[in-house]
């Protein structure tokens, strides 16, 4: 059976988010949860052409190089995941109440991004993408810019940076009052997110992964503490940061200080299980990677089978 031309499936994709975008325009009020509160055709082609070409991929790797089925679910999972906070009703929700934004932003920089991370996709999605966009995946200033992202100088810096600066309280009621500027905080979260959890749980060995195992436990501390500190200030404290949600006007009956606190609390205590879940994955992949080596250095030499220090 022949394949369905590629731009078949871009056509039923662009239909797809047409008629998305008239139902969602029509009938705002009447629609399902899992439905868009404000369709963004970004996010939507983001998201499906993301899953696409992932699959198209899959199906063009010889079989040794396909991330295992259990990544193929972390990666389909995270992404789905975005495309949830972003793009359903729980948007509405993150608008209206801090704790549900803080909770957004733990999918889009924590959960989500490790999800995607964990699914090592990159070479999959690489694969099953368009022809002519591959030379722009590779050019020299998309590398250059992602090389400078994921330094080991920056990348931890930046992680935190951004987590720290859009809760800055003056920035924070600017940008829940601009739409574009609250599409730029989104997108800016999630991928950083993408990027800092690729670099630490990358399963390779270096080379030809960035960072040693032990520059990668190291970058998991120092975004570590900002972030309980950030969690418990905002937890703990008797002023209220963020009185934008009162102006947008709260969807759930809750005091501003109860609203903020549990908001704390998510920076506080899921965000330090993510990275407790890190150190974990950067220790595993640390042992498997020393006995891969040790295996490969028993078949390239015999001698060495056995041996104990």
């Amino acid at each position: 059976m022949a394949r369905i031309s590629p731009w078949i499936w871009y056509g039923a994709l662009l239909l797809a988010g047409a008629v998305l975008w008239t139902i969602v325009r029509l009938f705002p009020a009447g629609l399902p949860m899992f439905l868009p509160w404000e369709f963004h055709w970004v996010e939507f082609l983001a998201t499906f052409l993301a899953l696409g070409w992932f699959g198209r991929g899959l199906s063009l790797l010889p079989p040794a190089q396909r991330p295992a089925p259990w990544r193929q679910a972390c990666f389909v999972l995270g992404v789905l995941s975005f495309y949830i906070v972003l793009q359903t009703r729980i948007d509405y929700y993150a608008q209206h109440l801090f704790f549900a934004h803080r909770w957004a932003h733990f999918v889009l920089h924590h959960a989500g991004a490790f999800l995607i991370a964990m699914g090592m996709g990159g070479e999959a999605l690489f694969a099953g993408m368009p022809d002519f966009l591959k030379p722009l995946a590779l050019a020299r200033p998309v590398r250059a810019g992602m090389n400078f992202l994921q330094h080991p100088a920056i990348a931890p810096v930046l992680f935190v940076g951004l987590l720290y600066f859009w809760l800055i309280p003056a920035i924070h009621t600017r940008v829940m009052l601009d739409e574009n500027l609250y599409t730029l905080m989104n997108w800016t979260m999630a991928i950083n997110g993408v990027m800092f959890w690729s670099l630490v749980l990358d399963s390779r060995p270096k080379p030809p992964a960035r960072l040693s195992h032990l520059m990668r436990a190291l970058m998991i501390l120092l975004i570590e503490l900002p972030q309980m500190v950030l969690g418990a200030i905002l937890s703990l404290s008797m002023t209220d940061f963020y009185p934008v949600y009162n102006i947008c006007g709260r969807v759930v009956e809750m005091t501003p200080l109860n609203d903020q606190h549990y908001g704390g609390l998510i920076i506080w205590l899921p965000g330090t299980l993510t990275s407790f879940a890190a150190m974990i994955v950067v220790l595993v992949t640390m042992r498997l990677n020393e006995e891969k080596a040790e295996r490969e250095r028993d078949v390239a030499d015999p001698r060495h089978a056995g041996s104990t220090l």
